[in-house]
């Protein structure tokens, strides 16, 4: 166990060629989940928890860690699970996600492994705990689920989605973007669902993907049926997730910008990947622009710019 919580601050900097790797960890029972490193601070011993008064009831108290405190959500009460008893026995992993940083409560922590994005697939229709899911995988055959972790902080913490009246009234936006399209690429439901409630006031209209491959396969579409010369006849931006099943965002750009009539198009990559951030690699894919989840006004302010420089 030693050698797994030691490693996980030296390997947050995968990223590219469509691979990730995975933190495996249970909650309640037998089944594992997963949580992409790169979004992992740290993983520790559950340590003593203090209460907060009248706090969402799936925060199980709130530790102080490293200088800052953390609230501590329990994983398994927020997917719908029983509580998690034993604390003592049971482990926190630290995460960033879309500019905070919390805590969650598993029940053990088992090792990383490394994967290709294209082996990480939508989860299965379904409702109860399956809702809660962005993907799954397998392992040693068995399933591993990827929990949708926007979705469970957007319920316990909601997001504000409306942009500033400045923002929102200027007329230039109309003018540049005419009748074309935002498109919108994010494996997470919440995550698309708050991008298009916050560009609505700029009196866009925007088309939704589910992950990269699901995108590209449109956008080529799109391309083929729609545009004589390249993409931006019909799509103005792309504001795409960077961790989706099938295809991540770095790979999406990359196969954008490599082919002649979706090269033109400008790729604004906006994830919850806040912490550590490899400027190369957006480089390196040729995307325009990275934004972290999520603040409305600098979504709507980048989608003003790129739309305005099309």
């Amino acid at each position: 166990m030693a050698g797994i919580l030691d490693s996980v601050n030296q390997r947050t900097q995968l990223v590219g060629q469509n691979r990730l790797e995975l933190l495996l960890f249970k909650l309640k029972g037998r089944q594992r989940f997963g949580i992409n490193v790169f979004k992992v601070r740290e993983v520790l011993q559950c340590p003593a928890l203090t209460k907060m008064p009248k706090s969402n009831p799936y925060i199980r108290g709130v530790a102080h860690i490293r200088g800052q405190t953390i609230s501590v959500i329990d994983l398994s009460m927020a997917v719908g699970g029983p509580a998690i008893t034993d604390t003592q026995d049971s482990f926190v992993i630290i995460t960033e996600y879309n500019r905070s940083v919390q805590g969650f409560l598993v029940g053990g922590v088992e090792r990383i492994v490394n994967m290709n994005w294209e082996k990480i697939m939508p989860p299965p229709s379904g409702a109860g705990r399956y809702s809660y899911l962005t993907a799954v995988t397998e392992i040693e055959q068995e399933l591993v689920e990827i929990l949708d972790v926007e979705k469970i902080l957007a319920e316990i913490n909601p997001v504000n989605t409306e942009v500033s009246q400045g923002i929102a009234e200027d007329g230039e936006m109309q003018r540049d973007i005419g009748d074309r399209i935002i498109f919108i690429a994010d494996d997470s439901a919440v995550a698309r669902n708050q991008v298009k409630r916050a560009l609505e006031p700029l009196g866009v209209q925007t088309e939704l993907a589910k992950n990269g491959k699901e995108a590209l396969i449109r956008l080529k579409e799109i391309a083929e049926l729609e545009c004589q010369n390249h993409i931006t006849e019909r799509v103005a931006l792309l504001i795409s997730d960077v961790e989706m099943p099938e295809m991540d965002g770095y790979t999406l750009t990359a196969e954008i910008k490599a082919d002649p009539k979706l090269a033109p198009m400008h790729v604004v990559l906006h994830t919850s990947l806040s912490g550590v951030f490899n400027q190369a690699m957006i480089e390196k894919v040729g995307a325009d622009d990275f934004i972290a989840k999520f603040n409305p006004d600098e979504l709507a302010s980048a989608v003003k710019k790129w739309v305005h420089n099309g």
